[in-house]
């Protein structure tokens, strides 16, 4: 069963208002990240409330067209979630994919596009190869502590120092990239080179995942002209 984020709000805590709040978005976020959508009961089961107040959330979501009930009885996404993704920082999502997509199978590895929120880093796009019969993945939505793994390194490059920080996050503001082994995933080499955007636009930057080192390096110079060219395209 997929769950909400495990840093998600909980549900049981707040006002009855919030609360209410709270156990909606957390239904939301368990039909959206199933492929094959959720029974009320399951949703019930998974947010701890009863199937009475499961259905009501849904019915609520459905009616603002976020969720679709099927001839199945299972609810799965619908189409206002697209207008809210296409809202996220100016349909930034979409305009990366053909980057990122060709990046990928170009490398044979997985890439993606991160940005800062806080003291975290948040995937909004992951691309897997479609030419190999292996990779690595992860989920979009993944977040991770800023402070580690290549993307942090290269989001935290991305504003001005701040106390206490990395070396390597000076090193990565002058060489514009930095490969990272380990600090996310055991075993795991990552590179990653932030684009470079104008404020108020969040920190971004284009990350690298592989098992092998030799990947990771020979991507390298690839993955800096891809990032160069989804400057331009957000600019």
């Amino acid at each position: 069963m997929t769950r909400p984020p495990a840093d998600s709000a909980p549900v049981g805590s707040g006002a009855p208002g919030s609360q209410t709040l709270a156990r909606g978005l957390s239904a939301l976020q368990l039909v959206a990240s199933s492929p094959t959508g959720l029974t009320v009961a399951q949703v019930a089961d998974d947010i701890g409330v009863h199937r009475t107040i499961a259905y009501r959330l849904l019915s609520t979501l459905a009616q603002f067209r976020f969720v679709a009930k099927g001839e199945d009885g299972r609810y799965r996404s619908a189409a206002a979630l697209a207008v809210l993704g296409a809202s996220f920082d100016n349909n930034v999502r979409q305009l990366c994919v053909p980057t990122l997509r060709s990046l990928a199978d170009e490398l044979g590895a997985t890439v993606s596009l991160l940005v800062a929120e806080g003291d975290q880093q948040v995937a909004v796009a992951v691309m897997v190869p479609s030419n190999v019969y292996y990779q690595l993945s992860f989920h979009e939505g993944s977040r991770y502590p800023l402070d580690r793994g290549a993307a942090g390194i290269a989001l935290l490059a991305s504003i001005p120092p701040r106390p206490g920080e990395r070396d390597l996050v000076g090193q990565t503001r002058q060489q514009g990239w930095v490969i990272t082994h380990g600090e996310i995933e055991p075993n795991t080499y990552g590179l990653a080179v932030p684009v470079r955007r104008r404020p108020p636009s969040p920190p971004t930057c284009i990350n690298l995942i592989s098992h092998r080192e030799d990947v990771v390096e020979r991507g390298r110079d690839a993955v800096i002209r891809a990032a160069a060219e989804l400057a331009a395209v957000l600019s």
